[in-house]
């Protein structure tokens, strides 16, 4: 019997997670970057027991009509490359798709966003596609990131300490 095996995909995004998302800084930054990429003027950043409880980060940037919204936290899913010739004339703080898939493989996440016509949300749980319909909202992004790493206790006990 082989000792080697492939990771299901949950387990991979899990890892990767990991590597993007290793504190409750860490999570506050890639929606910063993602704030600031979509040409926001005023961010809004909300902590709950210093983040661990929960994150929001609320923008008034380009917002995310449905369909963007509901590949938004997909592995490699961007609006930021089309095509390898991009990869060099990248002008964004972040680029890859791997910010929200990875907070939303270790957390409990709500996106809603209006693009300036008709709000929407989506509510995921460790990546899982749990709720979605239309809300009223502002143009622009909401991001809420609930029980960070709930999934994931070695990382989860890192942050146990607010002072963290």
């Amino acid at each position: 019997m082989s000792k080697i095996v492939q990771l299901d995909e949950h387990l991979s995004n899990m890892i990767a997670a990991g590597e993007v998302v290793e504190r409750v800084s860490s999570v506050v930054k890639e929606l910063i970057e993602n704030s600031l990429d979509a040409k926001s003027s005023e961010i809004t950043i909300e902590l709950v027991d210093s983040g661990i409880r929960e994150i929001k980060v609320t923008d008034n940037g380009i917002g995310m009509d449905k369909e963007d919204l509901k590949i938004s936290y997909l592995r490699h899913a961007t609006s930021k490359i089309k095509n390898q010739y991009d990869l060099f004339r990248i002008s964004t703080l972040g680029f890859r798709g791997e910010a929200l898939p990875s907070i939303a493989s270790v957390s409990d996440m709500t996106i809603k966003s209006n693009d300036g016509s008709i709000g929407y949300y989506i509510h995921l749980r460790a990546s899982k596609l749990m709720d979605e319909g239309i809300i009223s909202l502002n143009k622009g992004t909401e991001v809420t990131v609930c029980n960070l790493f709930f999934n994931t206790p070695a990382r989860l006990k890192y942050l146990k300490n607010e002072n963290v």
